[in-house]
Order: structure tokens, then C-alpha cells, then sequence
């Protein structure tokens, strides 16, 4: 029998008790992993255990997997009209709604993430693309074709079958809605693993998908490591298609064992070293201010952080400085404090990586202009960082770090900085910051990211397209075209009156 959390919130931003199973889900219940152990679950404000919860296996994952085929044979699938989805994605989205400070309340728990930033981005995100693929449910349709008189033709997007969904602990619940959404409107069923770092908003919505009367077996939850349940999901003969969200390391391990197996398809939301690029035209005020929630939002854990700051040279003395004070008044600390902007790292594990990469560029010869160490003595709290006078050969400036560390680099020209911002393995996003609407465009065209923001950074919405050139990924999340990642095509041809 899976233990109960229970934990009392008493901070000002909410106060409330939650109490629910840590089991894994499996055909709309909850039970003990296989091998009855358990994976404890850290809060990284002071590295204790919050709670522990299942550990799945690979018997777990067959076991989902054989739940989630009965389901699309029997109440899924083209057993369930669209109507009926959307219908039941619409009670889920309800039921989110009245629980949204909870759900914010738990991912600031086990993630660190500030409890305002939580509820007002991630749970408000969450909440609006469920909502926008239940409108989406019923409108998955084929096309016609014209070809002559004597034959009809036509197509149909046939959901899937089973979908193996890996998911990131950078934003757990959001992450979740984005594998959920697309695959639940086409009539796929689910195997979802989340991270083992932040389980508890997963575990806490399939509470709630079955309150909100989805048939057993469309989606489960299946808690546990990469290294077993991911890899079982990525490998198992009868799931059909892997949606992964985390590094492209992992992601290439994914896509050998999605093509050592079955063959089955891929989609893939890797990692990223966004360029900022920031002329001498643009607002230097609004820059400065965008370009730190670019880097130093979410802790700096976001795929499509603007770490690679690029300054034009007429303006770059003047945009330090105040890129430097800006970043002295992030406050650091108490997720659940209204004043805070900056929690934790998620995991001790992230937060020496983190460090490393800072002593790498410390030792590279990269000058620290502020943050640079830890904040405080307890817990994976880290200052936001800003690093100049780096070589683009450096670390720091090559590679992911997935933390509050940026790099600020002086630039001469549009060439010039095209040339720098592509130099990346990665391309994922990018951004621009310039008064001219003719260089912004020019420029947006010119970089190799799948996504360009004007003026901005990380806006996202659920019905426009996210995902990444390079080693970034393969496909695309949210908007329709994350529909075609959970329909294959089928051509259908009538004989009207052609007779051999």
C-alpha cells in the first residue's frame, strides 16, 4: 500500500493542508512499485526529505503500457468521439483551476521555484493549454483529395496508440501539459515518467484526472530514474511514440533506444544556449531589464535562457553597469517570500554542476562582475552571475549550464554578431533588441533558432510553436503543430466505377 503526504502549508502566499497518495498510477489507481522501494523527494531550500514516494521499475512500465493499450483499444482511441475528449480535458482544466494554488504550493516545494512565479506563469500556463487542446479535440481531421470521378480519396489522422512522455523537473507541471495536451485531444493513451526530483504536481494530477472522469488506463504515472523507467518507456516494444523534454544528452539515448526497438517515433525538446542580442538602438532601460529575466528567471533552469548576452560595442559600458545593478536587487531566497525572485536549485546534483561551471570560467580567465558563489550556508541557493572579457572557446560561453549564469559579450555589427550567435551546437531560441524594425526582422531571419524574440524573451503561448533547430530537439511543442507529433496519416482510396 503507497504512503500518504501530508503537509500543512502555513506561508503568507498560501495556507492549506494537502494529502494524497505517493503511489504510481497505473489503469486509474494507485499502488507500490514492483519491488516495493522508494525514491525520497528533497527540498532544496535545506536539503531535507519532504517525503518519499514509489520508485517504478521496468515491470511497472509493462504493466502501464498493458493498461494504456486496453484503454485505447476499449474507451479511447476512436472509441471516444472527440467531443468526449474535449469534454473531459474541460472538467480536468476545472478541477486545475480550483486546485491552481495548491499545485503552486507543491512545485515551489520539491522545485524551489518562487511560489508567485509558480502560480502565475507555470500553473496559469499549465491551465491554458489544456484548455486549448480540449478545443482542439474535435477538430482533428483529413483532407479530400480531387483525383478523378471513378474513385473517392481521402485521409484521416488516427491518433497514435500508446505515447511514452519523459518530462524535466525545470518546470514540472507545465511540462506536463504540454506532453498531455496534444496526445490526450488526439486520443492517444499514456505512459508518463516525471522527474524523480519533483514528482509531487504529477503525482498530484492524477488525482485529478480521475476525479475528472477520464476511463483507466488513458494516462499513467509512472514514478522512477531514467536509467530504468526512462529507458523502459524509451525501449518498450509496444509504445508507440516517446515525447522526451530534458538534455540532449539523454535525448540522443532516447532516440538509439527508440530506434533499436520498435522504430517508433520521436519528438525531442532538448537544450539550448540562446543568444540576447542587443544593438545600440534599443531601449537600453527595457533591455537590461529583459535580459535578466532572460537569464535569471526559473533560477536559470530554462532550455531557452538567454545566457550569451551580446552588446553592441557604442552601448556595452553603459548596459553593464546597469545589467550589474539590476542584478544586485534580484532577491535570493524563501520561495514562498513575496519579495523573492530567485529560489533554490532544484537539486544538490544541479547546484555543483552549477558551480563547476562557474569555477571553470573563473580558472578560463573570465572576470566575475557580480554573483560568482553561493548564497547563504544552507540549502542549493546560488547568486545570479554575470561573467565579461569571455573567449568564445570558454565553457562558459559553449555550453549549458542550466543556471544563473550569464555571459556578457561585446559585439561590433550585425555580421559580426550573427556570426557569434550561431556559433552553437544548439538552436534553440534567440532574441533581439533593437528599435529598427528592418535589423530586428533581418536579423530574427538570420538566426538559426526555432524560436526569435523581438523586444523579449521567453514569452510563450500555448497556440504559437516552440522547439529547436540543431541538437535542440526534433518537432514541435504546443500550437497545431504539436498535433501532427500524435497522428499518423492514413490515405484512404474508394472504387466508385472503375472495373478491371
Amino acid at each position: 500500500m503507497p504512503s500518504t503526504f501530508t503537509h500543512e502549508f502555513n506561508a503568507s502566499a498560501f495556507k492549506g493542508k494537502v494529502s494524497f497518495s505517493t503511489g504510481i498510477f497505473i489503469n486509474g489507481q494507485f499502488q507500490d512499485g514492483s519491488d516495493n522501494s522508494t525514491i525520497d523527494v528533497i527540498n532544496p531550500t535545506n536539503g531535507k526529505v519532504i517525503t518519499s514516494v514509489s520508485e517504478g521499475t521496468a515491470k511497472d512500465v509493462d504493466a502501464a503500457v498493458e493498461a494504456a493499450h486496453t484503454a485505447f483499444e476499449t474507451t479511447w482511441g476512436l472509441h471516444a468521439p472527440g467531443s468526449k475528449r474535449s469534454m473531459l480535458m474541460s472538467k480536468l482544466v476545472a478541477l486545475m483551476e480550483k486546485h491552481a494554488d495548491e499545485l503552486a504550493a507543491l512545485e515551489a516545494l520539491d522545485n524551489g521555484k518562487t511560489f508567485n512565479w509558480a502560480r502565475n506563469a507555470d500553473i496559469a500556463g499549465s491551465i491554458d493549454c489544456i484548455r486549448y487542446y480540449a478545443g482542439w479535440a474535435d477538430k482533428v481531421t483529413g483532407q479530400t483529395q480531387e483525383t478523378t470521378e471513378d474513385k473517392l480519396t481521402y485521409t484521416r489522422h488516427e491518433p497514435i496508440g500508446v505515447v511514452g512522455q519523459i518530462i524535466p523537473w525545470n518546470f514540472p507541471l507545465l511540462m506536463m501539459a504540454w506532453k498531455l495536451g496534444p496526445a490526450l485531444a488526439c486520443g492517444n493513451t499514456i505512459v508518463l515518467k516525471p522527474s524523480e526530483f519533483t514528482p509531487l504536481t504529477a503525482i498530484r494530477m492524477c488525482h485529478l484526472i480521475n476525479e475528472a472522469g477520464f476511463p483507466p488506463g488513458v494516462v499513467n504515472v509512472i514514478t522512477g530514474y531514467g536509467g530504468t523507467v526512462g529507458n523502459a518507456i524509451s525501449s518498450h516494444m509496444k509504445v508507440d511514440k516517446v515525447a522526451f523534454t530534458g538534455s540532449t544528452l539523454v535525448g540522443r539515448k532516447i532516440m538509439e533506444a527508440a530506434a533499436k526497438s520498435n522504430l517508433k517515433n520521436v519528438t525531442l525538446e532538448l537544450g539550448g544556449k540562446s543568444p540576447n542580442i542587443i544593438f545600440d538602438d534599443a531601449d537600453i532601460e527595457q533591455a537590461v531589464n529583459w535580459a535578466a529575466f532572460g537569464i535569471f528567471w526559473n533560477h536559470g533552469q530554462t532550455c531557452c535562457a538567454g545566457s550569451r548576452i551580446y552588446v553592441q560595442e557604442g552601448i556595452y559600458d553603459e548596459f553593464l553597469k546597469r545589467f550589474t545593478e539590476k542584478t544586485r536587487t534580484l532577491k535570493v531566497g524563501d520561495p514562498f517570500a513575496p519579495d523573492t525572485f530567485q529560489g533554490p536549485q532544484v537539486s544538490e546534483v544541479q547546484f555543483n554542476r552549477i558551480m563547476s561551471y562557474i569555477e571553470s570560467g573563473k580558472a578560463a580567465g573570465a572576470k566575475v562582475e557580480v554573483g560568482g558563489e553561493r548564497h547563504g550556508s544552507e540549502g542549493y541557493f546560488i547568486k545570479p552571475t554575470i561573467f565579461t572579457n569571455a573567449d568564445p572557446s570558454m565553457k562558459i560561453v559553449q555550453e549549458e549550464i542550466f543556471g544563473p549564469v550569464g555571459v556578457v559579450i561585446k559585439f561590433k555589427d550585425e555580421d559580426d554578431v550573427i556570426r557569434q550567435a550561431n556559433d552553437t551546437v544548439y538552436g534553440l531560441a534567440a532574441a533581439v533588441f533593437t528599435q529598427n524594425l528592418n535589423r530586428a526582422i533581418t536579423t530574427a531571419h538570420r538566426l538559426k533558432a526555432g524560436t526569435a524574440w523581438v523586444n523579449c524573451v521567453n514569452s510563450l503561448n500555448s497556440n504559437v510553436p516552440f522547439g529547436g533547430f540543431k541538437q535542440s530537439g526534433i518537432g514541435r511543442e504546443l500550437g497545431e503543430y504539436a498535433l501532427s507529433n500524435y497522428t499518423s496519416v492514413k490515405a484512404v482510396h474508394i472504387n466508385l466505377g472503375h472495373r478491371m
